[in-house]
């Protein structure tokens, strides 16, 4: 069978985790390149291989009208993932490009990761697991969840699963939204308050915005000093929301007693990063939505919206 459209994926791993996302696109006349690097595509990378895409799953490679002018048939990308901040959106449009995205696709497993990090960094799992098979006994003291506030900066998807999971620890949960859903909160028992008080009385801050203009570097010496004293903060959302170098600030000054992050300001992350040798936080690479389960669903999804938008149907999830 000779397949007469071409779709590259720039999502890793994609023959491995994602082989009923790619038999899909298979059976509907689509021929598939995939990214072998392991890791987000360059710029020259991209450049070489979208001049006679007609479609492209996206990861976390940029896409802008640099590449968009190298690739006179793309019509669609399809971001394997959520957050869409490493695509020009409009310029797409202007091009006749869809864009679309997985919402609620990898929702459970960020939401899962993120409770685990904030017991990693309250009981100081990571460093544990590390003196241990040095053959050390540390006997850390750490803090316990039950009777604390948790506090939400965004309130969509993900941050109503974290509420939920949540709701088995016995803790209050406070949450922040710029357009909040009053029916979601009520039925999770989630107290909605101003962006103040999720700063000012929350024991544990986890960070659920998107990346917007408007909400880059959201946690920054300001903000961080204006949250408690011995407090953790939790960023699994972007790496954008956060100034490192005032996150840093933050826990050397003792302001946080630990935070938990999986994603950066520039990723992947440079091994010299300073919060790599900074007391008090435990890091993972960007792993969030990184299961099987996520990976299976996620690859369907986009490979329908695909085909739906070079079948001339309006895929799901259109931006």
């Amino acid at each position: 069978m000779i397949l007469t459209r071409t779709v590259l994926v720039t999502a890793t791993n994609y023959s491995r985790l994602c082989s009923q996302g790619k038999a899909l696109l298979e059976a509907h006349d689509c021929r598939v390149i995939e990214n072998d690097f392991g890791r987000p595509m360059t710029f020259e990378e991209l450049s070489e291989r979208v001049g006679t895409v007609d479609a492209v799953v996206a990861g976390v490679d940029s896409w802008n009208e640099a590449v968009f002018a190298l690739a006179p048939q793309l019509r669609v990308i399809s971001r394997f993932g959520v957050g869409v901040d490493n695509i020009d959106i409009e310029a797409a449009r202007a091009r006749g490009i869809q864009v679309t995205n997985a919402a609620g696709g990898n929702a459970n497993a960020v939401a899962e990761l993120t409770i685990g990090l904030i017991i990693a960094a309250m009981r100081g799992i990571p460093e544990l697991h590390a003196s241990t098979r040095k053959g050390n006994w540390d006997r850390f003291v750490g803090e316990e969840l039950v009777g604390r506030t948790v506090g939400i900066l965004g309130f969509g998807n993900i941050a109503q699963k974290i509420a939920r999971k949540l709701s088995g620890f016995d803790v209050t949960v406070i949450a922040y939204d710029k357009f909040p859903n009053v029916a979601a909160a009520a039925a999770l028992n989630v107290e909605l308050v101003d962006a103040e008080r999720v700063l000012t009385q929350s024991d544990i801050v986890c960070t659920m915005l998107p990346s917007l203009p408007e909400t880059r570097r959201y946690m920054n010496a300001d903000t961080f000093g204006r949250m408690k004293h011995g407090a953790y903060f939790i960023n699994t959302a972007r790496g954008a929301l956060v100034d490192e170098a005032a996150l840093k600030a933050a826990l050397d000054s003792g302001r946080l007693r630990g935070a938990a992050i999986d994603v950066y300001e520039r990723e992947p992350s440079d091994p010299a990063n300073p919060l790599f040798h900074t007391a008090g936080i435990v890091t993972t690479p960007h792993t969030a939505a990184e299961t099987y389960e996520t990976y299976s669903s996620i690859g369907v999804l986009t490979a329908q919206a695909v085909i739906d938008a070079l079948d001339g149907r309006t895929p799901r999830n259109l931006l």
